[in-house]
């Protein structure tokens, strides 16, 4: 039996996240993430690169009061920027605004920024290494590691002059979750979607990609085994949509989706979304 792989040429295309003070939360994605609104009401913001035309985190008005429940959802999103000097003038720019950063590491294949934006959901602003660099195994696994990152040599290639916006061609280069179950998350991502695993990380967590990438997806139990569910309108992570290169790619993965038994919520011509077993929205579309 031949073993369904999702488009090598995916990305993740955007994050939607539900918010509880919209004016809050996209003053902080634009002031201090640096990232352009490309739309607005008042019930939403669509955040981005304006150069790029490219919508990276949707931020949607909930009434749900319930933000501080232990549940599913989101650990972080994490935005790669294209080089190392990007990734300098992003953290001189955190540094000199005073916005507070969590941790610094060297992963590898990446260097990484994390924060917290101010209704915790976890961010993470990270530029990959050369692959030369990373360490592949000959099985296609990828490992990674976590160590302190060169902070001074990260700063040492920013640009002479102050850039506080996230530069072009910046996009969403993973999504963090935080699951209920490992096993049966890792299923869903491998067997449903058709991405593979690249590494695992003890009991603790999994790192799942398509094609030869480190990690599209972040799985970890690090709130727990057995948290419960999202519901659609809880505060946090909504859904995440990824993107595959054509029409008759999403047309395969719609057609093994249901074959596996997993139900459409919706669908049109360009996308058809699903829900993962920690009750996350994934929607699938094309480029």
């Amino acid at each position: 039996m031949t073993t369904f792989k999702i488009d090598h040429d995916l990305d993740i295309h955007s994050v939607d996240l539900n918010v509880s003070d919209l004016k809050v939360m996209t003053d902080y994605y634009t002031e201090n993430i640096g990232l352009e609104v490309l739309d607005e009401s008042n019930n939403y913001a669509s955040l981005g690169i304006k150069a790029d035309d490219q919508v990276l985190i949707n931020l949607i008005k909930t009434e749900t009061q319930d933000s501080q429940a232990k549940k599913a959802g989101l650990f972080h999103t994490a935005f790669l920027v294209p080089a190392r000097k990007d990734l300098g003038n992003v953290l001189y720019a955190l540094l000199k605004n005073e916005v507070p950063v969590e941790g610094a590491s060297d992963h590898g294949y990446s260097e990484a920024i994390y924060l917290t934006d101010p209704e915790g959901n976890g961010i993470e602003i990270y530029r990959d290494k050369p692959r030369t660099e990373w360490d592949i195994g000959e099985d296609g696994t990828i490992r990674g590691v976590t160590e302190q990152m060169d902070a001074d040599g990260v700063l040492a290639s920013r640009s002479e002059v102050l850039v506080d916006k996230m530069p072009t061609g910046t996009k969403i280069g993973h999504v963090h979750l935080s699951v209920r179950d490992l096993e049966e998350s890792q299923a869903f991502y491998i067997d449903v979607i058709g991405m593979q695993l690249k590494y695992e990380f003890g009991s603790q967590a999994r790192f799942i990609a398509a094609a030869d990438y480190h990690h599209h997806i972040g799985l970890n139990t690090w709130l727990g085994s057995g948290i419960p569910k999202r519901d659609t309108y809880d505060t946090g992570l909504r859904r995440f949509t990824l993107s595959v290169s054509q029409a008759e790619e999403l047309k395969k993965a719609k057609e093994h989706t249901i074959s596996q038994g997993i139900s459409v919520e919706d669908a049109g011509d360009t996308f058809f979304t699903v829900q993962d077993p920690n009750g996350i929205r994934v929607t699938l579309t094309t480029s």
